[in-house]
């Protein structure tokens, strides 16, 4: 078994361990201040009903995607951190979970008939982050002691801003082990995405989560609908925007696929240099915005050819002399500018011939991929072959960090879809 299934079994067990602890205490005991935990589970089932469906790429999600539940991510928080300064609470951190899972899972309902549930990683990683941020500080308000030491006011503010500021980090190092036993990337860069992440949705999640449970601890239950409805406004927005991205997608996927059509390029060569363009992008350290160029840009890489009058025999044109390359290489750039997407993207495609040295990190990865396909395709006996003769052209044509990070991706089973480098 790969250590990396073992990882990930591992967070899911204690994942389900934790459930199953939060229900028989929760059963045992009974429910504390129902109320606040019928408010609090309603927003999560609701939040949870109104997510954005998954996104299929198994690597990390850009930062738009990173949480497909903002309202419910924010009442579980709001939850798990909800208590008075001046008085002791009961409810606790194994209620806390309990509701909060519940209310999950009644939400998640609808959208598993539809085949469009969260995977286990992101329900583990909800309920241990949950649970992190609950045993942070409900004991805290179990005690009563935050009014005797800290006051209320100021104080009391800056321990709960404390337990978030050490939440986001908990749940962005679980976000990342998932992801590495997953995808096998390195796990610096992954955490790094993670963090970078937090600055977007997931700083309104938090914010959001502190002023529920401040709200609710001063005025009451009332106040939650007031303090959902803008992050409700939010989640609509991001579905909306999620969706015009996926079309996004498919128009240049729809473009990438017309070199195919024309019988430019041989079948399913656009694709594969994507798919293994980004794979080397995050095995370098890319993320975000720049990840997304270089995906569109190996998409769009060969589109230059539709201005040719003679095709390039078999779509091949890392075999062809460096003027060549570098005229298609301008004619796709030109093309790639009147599709309408980023106009980084056309720079990525009409400099992916020029020498190395003068090459942005993505034409560099663009150029080495491109070059590793035509050469090797589908054949796996010729990907030795082809990577060697990629390393051999490092003086030159391809940049050795790039040429080491695509052969380690190809030594860990490349991507689907893609020829592997043999390893034994």
């Amino acid at each position: 078994m790969r250590p990396g299934a073992v990882t990930a079994g591992a967070v899911h067990a204690a994942a389900l361990l934790l459930t199953l602890a939060a229900f028989a205490a929760t059963l045992r005991h009974g429910l504390a201040a129902p109320g606040a935990a019928l408010a609090f589970g309603l927003l999560v089932a609701v939040g949870t009903l109104a997510r954005t469906a998954p996104h299929p790429d198994p690597g990390p999600p850009a930062p738009y995607d990173r949480e497909a539940a903002p309202l419910a991510a924010a009442a579980a928080l709001g939850y798990a951190l909800l208590g008075d300064a001046a008085t002791a609470t009961s409810h606790g951190a194994l209620q806390t979970v309990a509701v909060t899972v519940a209310a999950g899972l009644a939400g998640i309902v609808p959208h598993i008939a539809r085949g469009r549930g969260p995977g286990r990683d992101h329900l583990a990683r909800r309920i241990l982050t949950i649970g992190f941020a609950a045993l942070c500080a409900q004991p805290l308000h179990d005690s009563g002691a935050l009014l005797a030491r800290l006051g209320p006011g100021a104080p009391y503010v800056l321990v709960l801003l404390l337990v978030l500021v050490l939440t986001a980090l908990c749940d962005a190092v679980l976000a990342a082990l998932l992801l590495r036993a997953r995808t096998s990337y390195p796990y610096g860069p992954l955490l790094r995405e993670e963090l970078r992440g937090l600055l977007g949705i997931g700083s309104a999640v938090c914010a959001t989560g502190v002023v529920m449970a401040l709200g609710v601890a001063t005025a009451g239950l009332w106040t939650l609908p007031v303090l959902a409805v803008p992050v409700l406004l939010a989640q609509i927005s991001l579905r909306r925007y999620a969706a015009v991205r996926t079309v996004g997608r498919q128009t240049i996927a729809s473009l990438a696929r017309a070199t195919e059509i024309a019988g430019c390029t041989p079948p399913g060569h656009a694709r594969r240099v994507a798919a293994l363009a980004t794979a080397v992008g995050r095995e370098l350290g890319l993320g975000g915005t720049d990840l997304t160029v270089l995906e569109y840009a190996a998409l769009m890489h060969d589109i230059g050819q539709l201005s040719l009058v003679d095709p390039v025999a078999g779509g091949a044109t890392a075999l062809l002399p460096a003027e060549e390359q570098r005229r298609i290489a301008l004619l796709g750039g030109e093309v790639v500018r009147m599709t309408g997407v980023p106009p980084a993207v056309a720079l990525v495609v009409e400099r992916q011939a020029d020498p190395y040295r003068d090459q942005p990190l993505a034409a560099r990865i663009v150029r080495a991929v491109n070059a590793y396909d035509d050469l090797a395709g589908e054949d796996g006996a010729a990907a030795l072959e082809a990577l060697e003769r990629l390393r051999l052209g490092t003086a030159r044509d391809y940049h050795p960090e790039v040429v080491a990070g695509l052969a380690r991706v190809l030594a860990r089973g490349g991507t689907p879809g893609v020829t592997s480098v043999p390893t034994g």
